[in-house]
């Protein structure tokens, strides 16, 4: 599997351990620590580098599934391009195949869809979706909605008393916890062919601005008010304000069927109890006094 030392990678590897998988890793540098808490949780270490066809290989070599993500540019400090991810992700899917590997599960992004978006970090995900219709294994790909990590991150105003976001007061947008897309990931591998040719879009919880703010008002236990990032913040950075198109046109408020995830996958962490569980210690972070005022990263 890809990204195991990462957010939504570890959640995958650790569902899939859970699952009784034998989980393999690719790591960079197995000894430099990095994957220490895979390694004790009993996930395989092997060496390999996105950018070396031939150490993906070795790696999914008599390997029954390969997860896939990609560091990519949408990810503050990952360093990587459009073009670099969309080559990492083209070289994961054939070297899958290559390597007789019989199902691959990708992990994309809700507002990827049938037209381009504009935005590079959405665009490189729609291109890579397009290569896996072409490689001869079976594959799935999910399309998970922004994850309510991303509400903890220094920017938002928390620690403030506010939360500051890309969707309107009223207006009503998609999340999910990582754990729950390692939840549904591991359950894909076990589906076996059911899921094969299949495109998941994944959510856990719908919420408007002023919503998200009631439940942070009940969780800090003091007030928090909600507003959307304000204009002269869009206006003056050109990402951020692509992105808050695209809440508004639909794409990344997002579309998942809540009931019917529910009812295939079980439950999923609404945002409540994400904040009373596995959020929790990230609400203390983005709550206290004088948190960073930096801008969020949305990927």
């Amino acid at each position: 599997m890809l990204g195991g030392t990462g957010a939504q990678g570890g959640a995958v590897a650790r569902a899939l351990r859970r699952a009784g998988w034998r989980v393999r890793a690719l790591v960079r540098d197995p000894s430099s620590g990095r994957g220490d808490a895979l390694a004790a949780a009993g996930v395989e270490l092997v060496p390999g580098d996105l950018g070396d066809s031939a150490s993906l290989r070795a790696a999914f070599a008599e390997a029954y599934g390969v997860f896939s993500v990609q560091p990519s540019s949408g990810q503050a400090g990952s360093g990587v391009s459009d073009e670099q991810e969309v080559a990492f992700g083209l070289a994961v899917a054939d070297a899958a195949s290559s390597a007789g590997v019989s199902h691959l599960v990708y992990s994309s992004a809700n507002a990827v869809g049938s037209e381009p978006t504009g935005v590079g970090h959405f665009d490189s995900k729609r291109r890579v979706e397009r290569h896996l219709a072409t490689v001869p294994i079976a594959t799935t790909v999910l399309r998970p909605a922004a994850f309510m990590e991303i509400l903890m991150l220094p920017g938002t105003g928390l620690d403030r008393g506010e939360m500051s976001f890309l969707m309107r007061p009223d207006a009503p947008m998609q999340f999910i916890a990582v754990d729950d897309i390692g939840r549904v990931a591991a359950a894909v591998f076990d589906g076996g062919d059911r899921y094969a040719g299949r495109t998941l879009e994944l959510a856990g919880d719908e919420l408007t601005g002023d919503g998200l703010a009631r439940i942070l008002t009940r969780a800090t236990g003091r007030p928090v008010t909600y507003r959307r990032f304000p204009a002269e913040l869009l206006d003056g950075n050109p990402l951020l304000d692509a992105l808050a198109r695209l809440v508004d046109d639909g794409r990344l408020a997002g579309g998942a069927d809540l009931r019917y995830l529910e009812a295939e996958f079980g439950p999923f962490l609404r945002f409540g109890q994400w904040l009373d569980g596995p959020g929790a210690p990230a609400l203390r972070a983005a709550s206290a006094e004088g948190a960073s005022r930096g801008g969020p990263s949305l990927r």
